[in-house]
């Protein structure tokens, strides 16, 4: 694994991202749940789709399905002060809830909309870089839409995950990561 994840890791502790009755599972390496259905990540899953987005300092993300907030926050230490993360969830009581853990901990190269019947957020995009972190049946044509040439898509397809580059010319190039389970993109 990439050191720079390794490091983000540790300057973004999950245990500020889990609501007080999981708190003390944070160091299980599993799914917790954050309420309304939706969990926060498996750490190991999280490092693994963090190396195949492959983050460089300055880029503009979309993280899609933000939970927590946790993914987010990596994704913005990933991504520097130089760097932009646009963070959308569907379930309104956890976009604040992500959005007051990023602000408790200083986080300020972020930004949370409540998620609409698009998927993504085309106002803010293109994007060098999408992470999904939700199942979808398949993948979204809104999000290829909203991936900047030379950009990449990391996207759990049924119980697969997907890394879908973009080339120069928009040509798609597609690597499969098969037996995951994610919660369902709604």
């Amino acid at each position: 694994m990439d050191n720079a994840i390794d490091k983000a890791f540790r300057a973004v502790p999950r245990q500020n991202f889990l609501p007080e009755a999981v708190v003390d599972s944070v160091g299980l390496d599993r799914p917790l749940p954050i309420g309304f259905g939706q969990t926060n990540s498996q750490p190991t899953t999280v490092a693994m789709m963090l190396d195949w987005l492959a983050v460089e300092p300055g880029q503009t993300i979309l993280d899609v399905g933000s939970g927590s907030g946790w993914t987010t926050a990596l994704l913005a230490h990933l991504t520097g002060q130089a760097g932009k993360v646009i963070a959308v969830e569907i379930v309104p009581e956890l976009v604040e809830f992500g959005r007051q853990n990023c602000q408790r901990l200083g986080i300020g190269n972020v930004s949370f909309y409540q998620a609409g019947k698009q998927y993504g957020w085309p106002p803010a995009g293109p994007y060098d870089r999408i992470l999904v972190s939700a199942a979808s049946q398949a993948v979204p044509p809104e999000l290829i839409d909203q991936l900047k040439p030379g950009g990449r898509l990391v996207i759990p397809v049924q119980s697969s995950i997907l890394v879908i580059d973009k080339d120069t010319r928009g040509n798609l190039e597609q690597y499969e990561h098969p037996g995951f389970s994610f919660v369902p993109l709604v």
